[in-house]
């Protein structure tokens, strides 16, 4: 039985891995319209930039951290003292290749987290962190090989302003309500929520959208006019569509 599990946890980690490399092929434009054609309109988190352009993009299963206001009589800063204090527990307990989201209530007055934490979460394998509100000694961080995505920068201590209250529960994140074990994909233009029980179907969908914005792309660089084309509802060009389908995969495999 216990050799079934282990098997069987493998092959889950396996098809996480597979789903995770195909979600780094995609951006989150197209992500965000599979999951318009599926009803989902607000899955894209509103606010939220990268520090830093122009690096690979962040996949990774959700991991939560939640802010309530601060109250000055509980949340003094001898309270970092406390080995226990949930701010620093997620950051130790995050798992390798999951992404730190943070609801922070949309306010960057105050840090979400600094340099220092969040080369904590680098060192440890966290694929990135996300927050609606700010981060401290951002340049550092932006320099960091590590996805990170805030609002803007913010000098003050969390504690001024935030209480860290939960992790790993649900929590509302610029505006997109986000579970753990979501997927959250990350790039130049923002970051995506991914319901966790369609990621597989999204990730192949949207691998196959990739296809066809590539036919379409060389056909307007080529002079065709987009009417009929995209969206595809001429059945001429459907036609050539599934042809360049065949003779891509054909020099592919060749």
């Amino acid at each position: 039985m216990l050799n079934t599990l282990n098997t069987e946890k493998i092959n889950m980690g396996a098809i996480q891995n597979s789903i995770k490399e195909k979600l780094k092929k995609v951006s989150t434009a197209t992500i965000a319209t599979c999951l318009y054609k599926k009803g989902l309109r607000n899955q894209f988190i509103q606010g939220v930039r990268p520090l830093k352009l122009n690096k690979p993009t962040m996949v990774g299963e959700a991991y939560t951290l939640r802010y309530i206001p601060a109250r000055e009589d509980l949340n003094p800063i001898e309270v970092f003292r406390d080995s226990k204090h949930l701010q620093r527990v997620a950051v130790e307990e995050c798992p390798q290749g999951a992404v730190l989201v943070i609801d922070s209530r949309k306010d960057a007055r105050a840090a979400s987290a600094g340099s220092i934490l969040v080369s904590r979460l680098m060192v440890r394998g966290v694929a990135g962190i996300v927050t609606d509100g700010g981060f401290r000694d951002s340049a550092e961080i932006a320099d960091l090989p590590f996805s990170s995505y805030h609002v803007r920068p913010s000098a003050p201590t969390n504690l001024t302003l935030h209480q860290a209250i939960a992790i790993n529960e649900p929590i509302g994140c610029g505006d997109v309500a986000i579970f753990p074990g979501d997927m959250v994909v990350g790039d130049d233009d923002g970051v995506m929520v991914i319901p966790a029980a369609i990621v597989e179907q999204v990730a192949d969908e949207c691998l196959q959208m990739n296809l066809f914005e590539e036919f379409v792309m060389q056909k307007v660089q080529g002079g065709t006019s987009i009417i009929g084309l995209y969206p595809l509802v001429d059945e001429k060009i459907r036609d050539e569509f599934e042809k360049w389908k065949q003779n891509r995969g054909e020099r592919i495999g060749a």
